[in-house]
């Protein structure tokens, strides 16, 4: 496959999962700020922080306001991680690549972005964030299912994999380094409602609040939400779950291509330092610096599947 191809495969699942991730960061964000406890300039910034998007938002707004951080979020085609550039960018990439990819996957991206500015009009407009949100995350379901049940199991798959799930690992890294603090296990000391409520909230932003009651059935424990985010293998968006796949589609490459990258043992590396984790041992060591570590690690990751696989060539 041409290292053209690669990339624009690889940004187009990255920037799906990105737009899927902004309206679930958002979700949360609003949620909180609807509560009379919290704060609500602070849990904006902290949506902010988490997608990466804080400096530059500040660097052309005087206040962190729900209205200017919707519409940044959503609508600014000057912020290139907003809802509509990340589907504008998407939809580019796909469509350069119109032949490596289905016809499913396709008319599920194509129509996410020729319905998207209308629909968010008429939703911010009546006051319906909730509904845009649900919408946007419903569009990147959509994409996601067409591309598992359509595409055939080669070097496409895998590289859509690998921007997907380097997207993933990422965006659940930021969220918990943003929110460290309230993982600490001193925190369960405190026992109060805005403790549950911003451990709840870390869990609705990766759509793991069902499945960690089913594996934690107690109360909610710091400690555990971190391991279960992770180190938990059955959790999909779990560091450990994204390294799983990431080793998996740099095996199928190999496999494909006859030769081995050098980016599959830095994949390989970090899953197994996963795999051996010990929540204990990670608090013990500092929480953040694990995180800020992970993060540099997976943007080093990202910039050697780059390289080994020609992605400006």
């Amino acid at each position: 496959m041409l290292g053209r191809t690669a990339n624009d495969l690889y940004w187009m699942a990255r920037y799906m999962e990105r737009a899927e991730n902004i309206a679930r960061l958002l979700e949360v964000g609003y949620r909180l700020t609807l509560l009379p406890q919290e704060g609500g300039n602070s849990e904006w910034r902290a949506t902010l922080r988490s997608a990466g998007c804080e400096a530059d938002f500040l660097a052309r707004h005087q206040r962190v306001e729900t209205a200017g951080v919707v519409n940044y979020m959503l609508l600014d085609k000057d912020n290139p991680s907003s809802v509509l550039a990340c589907l504008s960018t998407a939809r580019r990439n796909a469509r350069a690549q119109r032949t490596a990819i289905t016809r499913d996957m396709w008319e599920s991206l194509n129509a996410a972005y020729l319905d998207y500015p209308a629909f968010a009009a008429s939703c911010l407009a009546a006051g319906e964030l909730p509904q845009l949100l649900d919408w946007i995350r419903d569009r990147s379901a959509l994409f996601r299912g067409a591309m598992l049940n359509t595409i055939l199991r080669n070097d496409t798959f895998y590289f859509t994999q690998l921007g997907t799930f380097i997207e993933r690992a990422d965006n659940t890294a930021r969220i918990l380094d943003v929110k460290y603090y309230v993982l600490l296990p001193e925190n369960e000391l405190a026992g109060g409602g805005v403790d549950s409520t911003q451990l709840s909230a870390i869990l609705r932003s990766v759509s793991a609040h069902r499945s960690f009651r089913w594996v934690y059935r107690d109360a909610f424990k710091p400690w555990h939400i971190a391991d279960f985010l992770i180190l938990n293998h059955e959790m999909p968006r779990s560091l450990r779950s994204c390294y799983m796949e990431l080793a998996a589609s740099l095996a199928g490459l190999a496999e494909s291509y006859g030769t081995v990258a050098p980016c599959a043992a830095t994949a390989e590396s970090t899953l197994r330092q996963l795999q051996g984790g010990d929540m204990k041992h990670i608090l013990q060591a500092g929480l953040h610096d694990f995180l800020v570590a992970f993060i540099a690690n997976n943007n080093r990751l990202a910039s050697e599947i780059a390289s080994a696989y020609h992605f400006n060539g």
